[in-house]
């Protein structure tokens, strides 16, 4: 590192946890973020602050006037434009030293897959089951972690489903086959800070899968009512009986492609 980056994350490079191995570990990672809505907002803006080296973001969406009042990323002057374009000019102003991948189509199957294969950490940003279902079936695929966040109205819930570790769940053990309904901020409404709050975790969580320190969510299920500002963890054991990574695992495949996120 120069001394300008030095510098510039030194506040974090003096942590013991991290030091200056961790920081090189963030610099050298890729991170995967499906969705630059409300949640990859946040995560996003926090990654490149923080020093993660690339991050590829994935949306087809535009800016709407109506993201504008929890979608940080972007401002009023990029109504219209692609999100990846307008996150793509605002994280860059924030560090010009990341790299950044834009994709602005959906990702189904084999991309998918080798999106996911080319990550250090999988972030999920998404709006609804179909996506996420999918993205979960790529990253117990390819054993890439993924760190799962959602939000409505005053509530929300965040995990991290590793692969790798054969006694970790993943996303399908939460929900198995009841996840029908989907439940939009656009149908039901959110509270601005609320996906601030969330993807800041989501990107926390990323950083400590990075640089192997800490406890992550792994096998808990993170929940939030800010209405009531309460916090709560419950455990999130994993099912035997997962079409995805249980015994059952190969007995049913996912062909949902990624969509554009609106959290």
């Amino acid at each position: 590192m120069n001394d300008d980056q030095l510098l510039r994350y030194s506040r974090q490079i003096m942590l013991p946890e991290i030091d200056v191995q961790g920081q090189l570990r963030l610099a050298d990672a890729t991170v995967l973020i499906l969705g630059v809505g409300g949640l990859g907002s946040s995560a996003s803006i926090y990654l490149v602050a923080a020093g993660v080296g690339h991050l590829i973001l994935v949306d087809f969406d535009t800016v709407d006037l109506s993201n504008l009042q929890r979608q940080i990323v972007h401002r009023t002057k990029d109504i219209g434009r692609l999100k990846v374009e307008s996150a793509h000019d605002n994280l860059l102003a924030l560090n010009p030293d990341t790299r950044l991948t834009l994709i602005d189509h959906a990702l189904a199957d084999d991309e998918l897959r080798q999106q996911a294969q080319a990550a250090d950490v999988v972030i999920d940003a998404s709006d609804n089951f179909k996506t996420r279902f999918a993205v979960n079936e790529a990253c117990v695929k390819t054993k890439t972690p993924l760190v799962s966040g959602a939000a409505i109205r005053f509530e929300a819930q965040i995990s991290v489903f590793d692969a790798s570790n054969a006694a970790s769940p993943c996303y399908r053990c939460l929900y198995g086959k009841d996840a029908t309904v989907d439940q939009s901020c656009t149908a039901n409404g959110v509270m601005s800070p609320l996906l601030g709050i969330v993807g800041s975790v989501q990107a926390t969580e990323a950083m400590k899968l990075i640089m192997g320190i800490g406890t992550t969510l792994q096998g808990r299920l993170l929940l939030l009512d800010v209405l009531n500002m309460e916090w709560h963890s419950a455990k999130l054991p994993k099912d035997p009986l997962c079409p995805v990574c249980g015994n059952a695992g190969n007995s049913e495949k996912l062909t949902a492609s990624t969509q554009a996120t609106d959290a």
